[in-house]
């Protein structure tokens, strides 16, 4: 007589849910990130799981019987987590561009910072518009979008299933070159104002030969610098918006092609 009332496809159907929601969690910017310490993200990815698996978990004969079939699935399942935390890395890596560009524009090459999430150096203006971009996202309801992913991709997409296609490759490196247009978006009121300053400056040691331009030009940009940083906010945060609400139906044709 079986006490425990035990069924042997319920339990793969739950490593299934497991195994898709802790892989894609973990590629997730704000969920998988280094800041979250790790028994945190083990009971985020075990509640999560909980409360996906009744309504939508795989069938337990979707388990692979054998070695070889888990090995495709769990590369199959890092190949959706990659893209779908690599789609919102495009975002934030583009903000902090247009800040690296913004601080060599102000004079603020030297000036790095140490990111505690990445452990590598940044501009100090790359880093304050990194961390910005973290709180608009999350005042957007990004976070709410990407989980509203993962549950999509239990309908799109089946166990281990997901590869790299040639349509997702297209839509894939486009996104990664809307980086640079976005970048320059950003910094370019700052560049602007700070390439009129330069010139009033040259202007000025035309006139004044006698002042010491150098010591009076990095104050007055760093200045200007920081006063159009400041306005330029507001536009972030509608580039980010726009791009969260579609993130919706990104994540949708991304994994249609990556079915195709």
């Amino acid at each position: 007589m079986d006490i425990f009332h035990f069924d042997p496809a319920q339990t793969f159907s739950f490593l299934l849910t497991l195994f898709r929601t802790s892989i894609i969690l973990f590629f997730l910017p704000i969920f998988g990130g280094q800041s979250l310490p790790a028994p945190v993200k083990a009971a985020m990815v075990l509640v999560l799981s909980l409360a996906l698996w009744p309504k939508l978990s795989f069938p337990g004969q979707a388990f692979p019987s054998g070695g070889l079939g888990i090995v495709l699935l769990i590369l199959g399942e890092v190949s959706m987590g990659f893209v779908i935390g690599m789609t919102v890395d495009f975002l934030i890596a583009a903000i902090q561009t247009g800040g690296q560009l913004a601080g060599f524009g102000m004079g603020f090459t030297m000036v790095n910072v140490l990111d505690p999430i990445t452990g590598t150096e940044e501009a100090v203006t790359a880093h304050f518009l990194y961390m910005t971009s973290l709180l608009v996202f999350l005042n957007l309801n990004g976070h709410l979008f990407l989980l509203q992913a993962l549950a999509e991709s239990f309908r799109l997409v089946p166990p281990g299933s997901m590869f790299v296609s040639p349509a997702l490759a297209n839509q894939v490196l486009g996104l990664s070159a809307d980086i640079f247009v976005l970048a320059v978006k950003i910094a370019a009121p700052i560049l602007a104002s700070l390439f009129i300053v330069d010139l009033a400056l040259a202007l000025v040691s035309k006139a004044a030969p006698q002042m010491n331009i150098l010591s009076l030009g990095f104050p007055v940009k760093t200045a200007v610098g920081f006063l159009f940083l400041g306005m330029m906010f507001t536009t972030m945060a509608q580039y980010m918006e726009h791009y969260i609400g579609g993130l919706d139906a990104l994540f949708v044709h991304m994994f249609q092609a990556a079915m195709q």
